[in-house]
């Protein structure tokens, strides 16, 4: 059923907005927007001195970092992804409770995430994080629960499938891939988070239904 209403404003529109705002940030200021809002690891004895001074975690980059992406391409790809499963979850939870889940899974994507980074760095390689995706996963995840059989096109083969074969084709790829360390520079288990925290929360739901408004 659709529960989006006569919102004056949908979490869709609001998240495109900021997130195609932030790039355009992000180009004109670059490096100390890097800096202050990219997740970066957590200081310990094993992380290289410079590093941990130079770029320090900070508790809001759990959430910062989802607004910020590092190419024109990484940026269209999740907001194709954030419209194309989040515009129906919405319409079908209303916008508080959409809002509620997006940020649940980008929290929790960032929390695997900075113990995998934390992890990397105790080894000397200190990497920033940004990007939607953990949200986006987390948002694949409900989506392909909700409307099991609704066929998808992958674009890379262009090849037709049930959401529920997507989203398990997708979440093992991701699984793989991270255990592999295939296509470095991916937060692969990042994405793996949203989609865990996407599905405790879809769990805790099922007995404690969210509100609507």
């Amino acid at each position: 059923m659709d529960r989006q209403g006569t919102a004056a404003f949908t979490w869709i529109q609001v998240l495109l907005v900021l997130n195609i705002g932030m790039f355009l940030l992000e180009m004109v200021y670059g490096a100390p927007l890097i800096d202050a809002l990219a997740l970066w690891p957590l200081q310990s004895s094993h992380l290289a001195v410079a590093a941990s001074q130079e770029h320090p975690f900070r508790l809001w980059q759990l959430l910062t970092y989802a607004f910020l992406h590092g190419s024109p391409m990484h940026l269209l790809l999740n907001m194709y992804g954030l419209w194309l499963f989040g515009s129906r979850m919405e319409r079908v939870w209303g916008s508080p409770a959409f809002g509620q889940y997006y940020f649940i899974c980008v929290v929790g994507a960032g929390l695997v995430q900075l113990v995998i980074a934390t992890l990397g760095a105790a080894k000397g390689a200190a990497y920033p994080t940004v990007g939607a995706s953990g949200g986006i996963f987390g948002l694949l995840l409900a989506f392909g629960l909700t409307f099991p059989n609704e066929r998808l096109m992958l674009l890379f083969p262009p090849v037709v499938l049930r959401a529920k074969w997507f989203v398990l084709i997708y979440g093992l790829i991701e699984l793989w891939s991270g255990f592999t360390g295939t296509a470095a520079g991916v937060a692969h288990f990042a994405h793996l988070g949203g989609m865990l925290f996407g599905y405790l929360v879809l769990r805790y739901w099922r007995h404690h239904p969210p509100g609507y408004g």
